[in-house]
């Protein structure tokens, strides 16, 4: 399986959902109704190695109702910067899920995708091709170590 992508040179890019986790749970236990559970779908989100994790703009975070975990001191291009960390993103490419922190980009730039849910979830970029790659995971061959 491949997860759709589109290809422009040099980069990748993906579709993903995001869900407030912390909603989700709410709804399995009844504490709100299923369709109060906050969720976006990001469509041509940059994949970034250069990124650590999921990073996303102000307006999304405020959208999905996520909570603040700390505050970060952060490398930029424009050099060290301070920004916030946010948690329990639930993050769905293809048909892999896991949940994650995210950082908040300044001044309201494009979602990326960073490597820490790219490991996380057992995607790989293959630059070749332009596309990430799912990597297995089955009874015979998976990457999940211990």
């Amino acid at each position: 399986m491949q997860v759709q992508d589109e290809k422009q040179v040099g980069k990748v890019f993906t579709n993903i959902t995001i869900i407030n986790n912390a909603d989700e749970i709410r709804a399995l236990d009844g504490t709100i109704a299923e369709e109060q559970v906050r969720s976006v779908t990001l469509n041509n989100v940059l994949v970034d190695t250069g990124a650590t994790t999921l990073c996303l703009p102000a307006d999304i975070i405020a959208k999905l109702g996520l909570r603040v975990l700390k505050e970060v001191d952060v490398v930029t291009a424009m050099g060290i910067g301070t920004t916030r960390i946010f948690q329990d993103a639930k993050l769905k490419i293809g048909d892999r899920e896991g949940t994650f922190e995210c950082l908040e980009l300044p001044g309201g730039k494009n979602p990326l995708l960073g490597v820490i849910p790219l490991e996380a979830l057992g995607l790989e970029l293959d630059l070749k091709n332009q596309q990430l790659k799912v990597l297995p995971i089955s009874p015979t061959e998976t990457y999940l170590t211990i």
